[in-house]
This record gives C-alpha cells, structure tokens and sequence, in this order.
C-alpha cells in the first residue's frame, strides 16, 4: 500500500509560558519560521500562530477536498466551496475539545438536504476528521448558496 510522509519542524527556545518557537513547514516549504508561542494558544495571537489554529487549517483543507470530491462523483461538481473550521482548546484541561466545520456552498442542481447528504459523507471520509474523531467533538454546520 502507498503513503506519504509529510514533515514540520519546531525549534523551541524557553519554557512552556515565557518561551517561544518557529515552525517550517519542512515538506513543501509553503511555510517557513512562522512563530509559536503558549500565549498564541490562550490569549491574543499577536501574529503568532498556534498547533490550534494549524490544526483548523488541516481540517479545513482537507475537509473542502474530501467534500468537493462527494460532490463532483454524485456528478455535482461544486462552483465553490467555503469552509472555516474554529477548533476549541479548553485551557483548565490542555485539550483539543471541538472542531467546528463551517460549510457553505453553490452546487448547482442541488437542493439544501442534498448537500447537507454530501456534507455528511465527505465528513466521514475526511481524513483529518477521522484522525480526530473519537478525541474531538467534531460539529459540521452546512448552508448551501
């Protein structure tokens, strides 16, 4: 069976509340010394980003690919897909408790259940949300137009 391996890389410096980092991106390069800090996790991000906020752009991304693919082998091929995933990291417990997919979308030649259907099935074959599921609440909230 085929894989892929794909590779970030964090340098830290300090401890947990003071110090801070850098991530690359390693694999693709689409990202290089972005900066990582505990506070980025709890507080104001301040241009810093967060395993949070990389775990909402996992999700996301992956999320419109598992659901654009649905879609277009239903013979719906999507116009265009928008999708924000707010992922909730409860502090008093240091975990990832929920990511929220919001899904909107204009498929022509579809109605609303149709595409809440869809939405549904891509949910269950994403592969970051099945990484999660189990561990993390996920929600999908789906509006089509």
């Amino acid at each position: 069976m085929a894989s892929v391996d794909r590779r970030a890389e964090v340098t830290w410096s300090g401890n947990l509340s003071q110090g801070s980092g850098s991530l690359d991106l390693a694999s693709s390069g689409a990202l290089k010394q972005a900066q990582i800090s505990f506070p980025a996790r709890t507080e104001q991000p301040d241009g810093k980003t967060s395993p949070e906020e990389l775990i909402a752009a996992a999700h996301a991304g992956c999320y419109a690919m598992a659901l654009s693919n649905v879609l277009s082998q239903g013979g719906n091929e999507p116009e265009q897909l928008e999708i924000s995933a707010v992922v909730t990291f409860d502090i008093s417990q240091l975990k990832v408790t929920t990511s929220a997919l919001n899904v909107r979308g204009r498929v022509s030649g579809l109605d609303e259940e149709s595409f809440r259907q869809a939405a549904e099935q891509a949910e269950q074959a994403c592969p970051v949300s099945n990484a999660l599921r189990g561990n993390v609440d996920i929600q999908l909230n789906v509006s089509l137009g």
